[in-house]
């Protein structure tokens, strides 16, 4: 009979592209996971993966395998939500993964809450903007706070469910000059001196596809996808900056904030689980805090999926 840790481990290293970047987030040595996979090759009687170049990747036994595998696996996931529906109660642990620019003023809230609502959950979270979604896929968290930008497909990966939280809008940041906050024209920004994240990031490519819908290219004096320093730019007064209102905190000093009226630029921020036919009361009541987090923060929300 195949051993599921080991049907799991090959999973892992199709995912990650080698035996070492496996072993690292499974927390292992690389020695005990080759060990594994060669037990499982014995298992099968064929060979499971192949060297590609400094990486490793599946046979073509490797694939059916892998493809019948994330069945069974997502069939255990399955059996362990439908108990722990029948139990009715939320679990001990579980693994948020969230985008740094929702910390402030989503995630802390929302995991304060958590606190006060099931002090025996603990939460870990981890704070990142990479690949959030494929580690949802391959259950190293349980929730992902992620975001989209309007300008993107609607895309998820299989297996993995996408509750809508709140649309955020980028505001223009300035310096802080006792003018008001009236709205402003995204064309405005033209003669400006602009702080943007990289063009390779999503926000970047929205932030220019938005200009150039406007009607220019935005001149991009500092790249940055550091929001930090963006708004140091932008209050020292070396640049204009784009900040999604979220990681904005309103009192924040020496800034001035102002929507963009014409060509707006939004993303939306969801909370993503894995999708089961029977709801984990755990991974529930961490959405469930999350989206009361963004209803709180924002007067102007999308209604519950």
């Amino acid at each position: 009979m195949l051993d599921i840790r080991r049907l799991y481990m090959l999973k892992t290293v199709a995912a990650r592209g080698s035996i070492t970047a496996a072993a690292q987030s499974l927390e292992l040595s690389a020695g005990a996971v080759s060990q594994q996979l060669a037990a499982l090759r014995h298992d099968v009687g064929v060979d499971l993966l192949r060297p590609d170049g400094r990486t490793v990747a599946l046979t073509e036994a490797g694939r059916v395998l892998l493809e019948h595998a994330d069945r069974i696996l997502a069939a255990m996931e399955e059996a362990e939500s439908a108990v722990a529906a029948v139990k009715g109660t939320v679990g001990a642990t579980a693994t948020l993964a969230a985008l740094p620019s929702t910390v402030a003023r989503i995630v802390a809230p929302a995991l304060a809450a958590l606190g006060s609502d099931h002090p025996q959950l603990a939460v870990t979270c981890l704070v990142t903007d990479q690949a959030q979604l494929r580690e949802l896929a391959l259950g190293t968290v349980d929730v992902v706070l992620g975001q989209r930008y309007h300008h993107l497909p609607e895309t998820a990966p299989r297996g993995v469910q996408v509750s809508p939280l709140l649309d955020d809008p980028l505001l223009v940041v300035t310096a802080a000059d006792g003018s008001d906050e009236r709205p402003r024209a995204l064309r405005e920004l033209a003669t400006h001196d602009l702080v943007v994240p990289p063009g390779t990031t999503d926000c970047g490519q929205a932030i220019l596809r938005a200009c150039h819908q406007a009607g220019f290219t935005p001149a991009a004096r500092y790249v940055t996808a550091d929001i930090a320093a963006q708004l140091a730019l932008a209050r020292a007064g070396l640049a204009t900056a784009l900040v999604p209102q979220t990681a904005i905190d309103p009192g924040t000093p020496g800034i001035r904030t102002a929507p963009i009226e014409d060509h707006p630029i939004l993303r939306l921020l969801f909370a993503a689980t894995r999708h089961t036919e029977a709801t984990d009361p755990t991974t529930l009541a961490v959405v469930a805090a999350l989206r009361a987090a963004a209803r709180r923060d924002r007067t102007t929300h999308l209604p519950p999926a």
